[in-house]
C-alpha cells in the first residue's frame, strides 16, 4: 500500500529568510537630529558672539583703505578697545595715533547697526553712531556730541599734513549729521562745524598763526566754507561735493608784518601768487 505524505512535504523547502538589520524608530532618531543641530547652532552664536576685535580692525582698515587702522585691539567685535592710528594708506610711511586709546560697543539693531564710541582723550560723553544699509549703499548717523581732537593726528593722512606737521585743537559740533552714500554719490543732511584753535607748524616760527573754521552745510550738494576767526595767517575758501568728490578754492594770506616767517608756508600751501597763495582742490 503507497505511503501518502503530507501536503506541506509535497512542496519545495523555502530558503529562510533572515531578519533585516533592525532600524531606529524616527521617534529615537530625532534627539539626535535635534541635538546635533543645536550643538551646530550653539557654535555659531558663540563664534558670533565671541568674534575677537581683530575681525572689526581687518574691516575697518578695508573700508579705508588703510587710512584708519585699529591697532593692539582687545575685546570682541562687540565690545573692545583699540589704539586709533591714521595712514596716508598703501605705500605710505606717514602715522599718527590718538593719546588714548578708543572703546567702542557695538550692538546690531532691525535697522542696521549701533555703534557708542568713547575716548578719555577727545570725547567728553560718548558718541553714537547708527549704520544702516540701503539698496547700493548706506547711511550714517552721527549724534549732536561735541568733542576736541589735537590737530597732530593729521599728519598721519600723509602730503600736505605730514609736511606742515600742524599743532593745535579741533574742535568738531555736528548738528542732524547725516551722511548716505547710495549709488556712487554722496549725499548730506545736517550740519557739521570744525574750529581749527591755535593753528602752529614747523614750517614757521609763528606760533600759533591763527584760528579757522570749515563750516560744512547739508543738502542736495553739500557745501563747504572757510573763514578765518583770528590771527596772521588768513584762509579762506568755498567748496562742495560734486560726485561724491570735494571741489575747492581757496587763498591764503598774510600781513606784510608777518610775510617773512609765513612765506614758506604759503609756497606749502598752494600756488604762490605774490603775498598770498592760491588753493584748487578737484
Amino acid at each position: 500500500m503507497e505511503a501518502v505524505l503530507p501536503m506541506n512535504l509535497t512542496k519545495p523547502l523555502l530558503r529562510t529568510k533572515l531578519p533585516k538589520r533592525a532600524r531606529l524608530p524616527k521617534a529615537m532618531k530625532a534627539p539626535w537630529t535635534w541635538g546635533g543641530l543645536g550643538a551646530l547652532l550653539g557654535m555659531v552664536l558663540s563664534l558670533l558672539l565671541f568674534a575677537p576685535a581683530h575681525w572689526l580692525e581687518a574691516a575697518v582698515r578695508q573700508a579705508s583703505d588703510g587710512k584708519v587702522q585699529l591697532h593692539d585691539a582687545s575685546g570682541t567685535v562687540w565690545s573692545g578697545s583699540a589704539q586709533i592710528v591714521l595712514t596716508g594708506g598703501a605705500g605710505s610711511v606717514a602715522t599718527a595715533s590718538l593719546p588714548s586709546r578708543m572703546s567702542w560697543e557695538l550692538r546690531p539693531a532691525w535697522s542696521g547697526l549701533s555703534m557708542q564710541l568713547q575716548a578719555a582723550c577727545c570725547l567728553t560723553q560718548p558718541w553714537d553712531v547708527k549704520l544702516a544699509p540701503l539698496w547700493g549703499g548706506w547711511r550714517l548717523s552721527l549724534s549732536d556730541s561735541p568733542s576736541v581732537w589735537p590737530a597732530q593726528v593729521l599728519t598721519g593722512l600723509g602730503t600736505p599734513f605730514n609736511t606742515m606737521e600742524p599743532q593745535g585743537r579741533l574742535a568738531l559740533r555736528t548738528q542732524g549729521l547725516n551722511l548716505t552714500w547710495a549709488q556712487g554719490r554722496l549725499q548730506m543732511a545736517g550740519s557739521a562745524l570744525l574750529d581749527v584753535q591755535d593753528l602752529s607748524s614747523r614750517l614757521s616760527t609763528l606760533s600759533p598763526m591763527g584760528s579757522y573754521r570749515f563750516d560744512l552745510s547739508g543738502g542736495a550738494t553739500p557745501q563747504l566754507q572757510l573763514s578765518t576767526l583770528k590771527g596772521a595767517l588768513k584762509l579762506s575758501g568755498q567748496g562742495q561735493w560734486v560726485g561724491g568728490k570735494l571741489r575747492f578754492a581757496g587763498e591764503a594770506s598774510s600781513a606784510p608784518e608777518h610775510l617773512a616767517v609765513l612765506s614758506n608756508l604759503l609756497n606749502i600751501i598752494g600756488r604762490r601768487d605774490g603775498a598770498r597763495s592760491i588753493i584748487h582742490l578737484g
